[in-house]
């Protein structure tokens, strides 16, 4: 999404939307033009004047996918108007998750109201965030979106509602990457590592390449945005441990992410917390490496 202001919003609707969770009922209320919607429900958009920009981010638990379906819409295609929903998040231009990690080509992962032939528009999201962009131009015009989650026993490609907690990351013998974005700044302890490829590792090969050239790996990485194929690596971790290792990310936004080749069981293991006020770096440059310092 790229506008900055309506962005910088983000995390307090964030907070806004975790305290409408109910699961006794079906949740109706308005959409807004910038919205956060973290629970079941329907949500009616109906414009008041000519809204041009407009979006919806939904979120929801780590172990879960969402489920879209637009109805009752009642836009002018011709004029301009669109309505589009997005498999994962646009945040100041960049995409989570990332064009290299998301099962899906780009253009794949938007489905557009105006394109589409059926009467109303569905899509199930690959991760545990999706959203939806829309402009209109006419009062009184509109649509209804109806949000649902859907369990999802291997998550991959996780956004954290939260900047304290755990999670544990499997990747059964797929070639995929996987990775948990926290939107903090955090402390990230790693408390289990368990890479199938460990016990076969060219030692000559790890000191040309790395744990990159290993096929099978963690990578802590740090940044200011959500596309991590733009974000800076802190550590990468190719051999199995049981013990603790932990890394402070005075950064936006922190991640773990795990690469996997498919030839083996990957699992990693890891808390995270918020850091303290005390503990975030001081900006001395207008650069990536000064003011997101990692320790």
């Amino acid at each position: 999404f790229q506008d900055n202001e309506a962005s910088d919003g983000l995390y307090s609707l964030l907070s806004l939307a975790q305290k409408r969770e109910s699961e006794d009922f079906i949740f109706r209320r308005p959409l807004r033009c910038l919205d956060m919607l973290a629970t079941d429900g329907l949500f009616t958009f109906v414009a008041s004047k000519p809204q041009l920009a407009c979006a919806a981010f939904i979120i929801a638990e780590p172990s879960e996918v969402i489920s879209l379906e637009l109805s009752d819409v009642s836009i002018d295609c011709s004029a301009g108007d669109f309505i589009k929903i997005f498999d994962g998040w646009v945040l100041k231009g960049e995409k989570f998750p990332s064009n290299q990690d998301h099962p899906l080509p780009l253009y794949e992962r938007y489905t557009d109201y105006c394109s589409s032939t059926a009467p109303g528009a569905t899509s199930r999201s690959s991760q545990n965030v999706a959203m939806i962009f829309f402009r209109i131009h006419s009062p009184a015009s509109g649509f209804t979106l109806a949000v649902k989650k859907l369990y999802n026993p291997f998550p991959c490609n996780i956004m954290s509602q939260s900047p304290e907690g755990s999670f544990t990351m499997v990747m059964p013998h797929q070639r995929k990457n996987c990775s948990f974005s926290i939107i903090y700044p955090v402390e990230i302890r790693l408390t289990e590592l368990s890479l199938g490829q460990s016990f076969h590792l060219n030692p000559l090969q790890l000191a040309w390449s790395g744990c990159s050239g290993s096929g099978d790996y963690v990578e802590l990485l740090g940044g200011n945005g959500v596309d991590t194929s733009k974000m800076f690596p802190v550590a990468d971790l190719c051999f199995s441990l049981s013990g603790l290792a932990q890394m402070k990310i005075g950064c936006d936004n922190s991640v773990v992410r795990l690469v996997s080749s498919g030839n083996y069981i990957n699992r990693v293991s890891f808390q995270y917390r918020l850091l303290e006020h005390n503990e975030l770096p001081k900006a001395r440059e207008n650069s990536l490496e000064n003011f997101c310092t990692v320790e």
